[in-house]
């Protein structure tokens, strides 16, 4: 049946490009295929070993609460030639380590029973500016968390009208894993600057729709950033263009990350249309988002 759903989704999107909206469906990836010839390779990470290779990464410990749940180093793992972010409830609230170490620096959040996932970064270790990012991945599947894969540097904070100091892109973000069950496997890609509170500005090119098995099977996800705007892919063909605000002018650091739909490390609600989250009736868990490779490639 989903398979027949899926099929009759595809030829709807096909006829017309208002049903996607129409039905909050997502957008079949319909513009040009990224030439990797015009690029060259410069940092990656293939996920050959049995750790996180910490010349690259760095786990994210210094925020501990994250919305509905917590972010533990613990979560992350790299096994079978992918990184691995798992997402589970831990009835005994993990250890943390660096609390003696920059308690008087930082203001930890105390560790829980509760949600627990991870995130990495490589803030103050790679960043670039300009040039063409993938990830190759499979979803998490299960309700009431998402996964990314976004760039960020500290100038997003600025509120000057501007996104050219610093912004922050979200080459995709897994919110709709509660309509699997009918088709609708989409990501969400877009921009944020002038901070996160009442002076926020953003933009998005919407849903796109993932035509094979987002949880089941690898995708790449990719941005092409030039001075001019910021492109999206899917499997390497054009899904939307972003320039509001203007483009960051500034190197970016790379994440990538799990959340928990909630607030103050507490699950609860349908954060960006991700679903309920429930610890005894959803089958999935402990959920994984495993990724294959991230490659950052310059123009040459």
């Amino acid at each position: 049946m989903k398979i027949i759903l899926k099929s009759i989704i595809t030829v709807l999107m096909l006829i017309s490009a208002v049903l996607p909206d129409a039905f909050s469906l997502g957008k079949l990836p319909q513009g040009k295929t990224i030439n990797l010839d015009e690029f060259e390779l410069v940092w990656s990470d293939e996920f050959d070993g049995d750790k996180l290779d910490k010349s690259k990464w760095t786990y994210n410990w210094w925020e501990t609460e994250r919305k509905g749940g917590y972010w533990h180093e613990d979560m992350v793992s790299v096994k079978d030639g992918n990184l691995v972010i798992g997402a589970e409830y831990k009835d005994e609230p993990l250890e943390n380590y660096h609390y003696d170490k920059w308690k008087d620096q930082i203001n930890f959040d105390e560790y829980k029973a509760g949600w627990y996932t991870g995130a990495i970064s490589t803030i103050n270790i790679y960043e670039q500016k300009y040039g063409y990012f993938e990830v190759r991945c499979k979803l998490p599947a299960a309700y009431g968390l998402w996964s990314a894969f976004w760039m960020m540097n500290g100038e997003v904070e600025n509120v000057d009208g501007s996104g050219q100091d610093g912004t922050e892109v979200d080459i995709f973000e897994s919110f709709y894993y509660k309509d699997h069950w009918w088709g609708n496997d989409c990501v969400v890609s877009g921009i944020h600057y002038d901070g996160y509170g009442e002076d926020h500005k953003g933009d998005s090119i919407g849903k796109t729709f993932i035509e094979n098995d987002p949880y089941t099977e690898y995708n790449t996800y990719g941005l092409e950033w030039n001075e001019n705007e910021y492109i999206f892919y899917l499997n390497g063909v054009e899904t939307g263009r972003l320039s509001t605000g203007g483009v960051s002018q500034n190197p970016e650091y790379l994440l990538l990350t799990v959340e928990f739909s909630g607030e103050n490390g507490v699950a609860s609600g349908d954060r960006h249309g991700a679903g309920d989250i429930n610890k005894t009736s959803d089958k999935n868990w402990p959920a994984e988002f495993v990724v294959d490779y991230v490659r950052c490639y310059q123009y040459k």
